[in-house]
């Protein structure tokens, strides 16, 4: 019986021992399988916000910088605001800023164009750099209109009109009105 037993226990252990030498494959085929699904929700998360703000989101982009920038989308204009429930552009721009960035733009767009960045050209700007507009007619080179670039000519910004939306560099009111780039210091 004791000897019984005795063998009993052994066959256990080996069991024990075969599935320890399993247990590193177990884990890879596990962390693979994850990770598959990982980047397949990532890719899911940019085809959502591609679509949703009409500019093609790759690996290499900032996500976190158009995850926020899709959640001001469509947020109605508000004179002085910097909140959901309404905001202006230099509101939306040091939102967008602090929550990607973790910088603190000033508040108006004049100050954030003389004290906040250095100047840019139009073809040298980078996902994230601002854009700065003379909106009003007058012809000063003072902005009274600011945006975040994201890529390939478009920008997002709160408009009197629409809100926060994304805008072409390229459409004519746009190009007429630009005065330059910055690159926040």
């Amino acid at each position: 019986m004791v000897k019984i037993a005795a063998l009993n226990g052994l066959s256990f252990l080996k069991k024990i021992g075969n599935s320890l030498r399993l247990l590193p494959m177990a884990v890879a085929v596990l962390f693979l399988v994850s990770s598959c699904a990982a980047s397949r929700n990532a890719a899911d998360e940019r085809a959502a916000l591609s679509k949703r703000m009409g500019i093609e989101i790759t690996k290499k982009d900032n996500i976190k910088l158009y995850k926020q920038v899709s959640s001001w989308l469509g947020v109605r204009y508000r004179l002085g605001g910097n909140t959901k429930s309404g905001v202006d552009c230099s509101g939306f721009a040091d939102a967008i800023y602090k929550d990607v960035y973790g910088i603190k733009l000033h508040r108006t767009v004049e100050d954030i164009y003389s004290d906040d960045c250095r100047r840019i050209r139009k073809g040298k700007l980078r996902e994230g750099d601002l854009v700065f507009f003379r909106t009003d007619g007058k012809r000063s080179k003072k902005p009274n209109h600011v945006g975040v670039y994201l890529k390939n000519g478009k920008f997002a910004h709160a408009s009197t009109s629409k809100g926060v939306e994304v805008n072409s560099l390229d459409k004519e009111y746009y190009r007429n009105t630009f005065i330059k780039g910055g690159r926040v210091k």
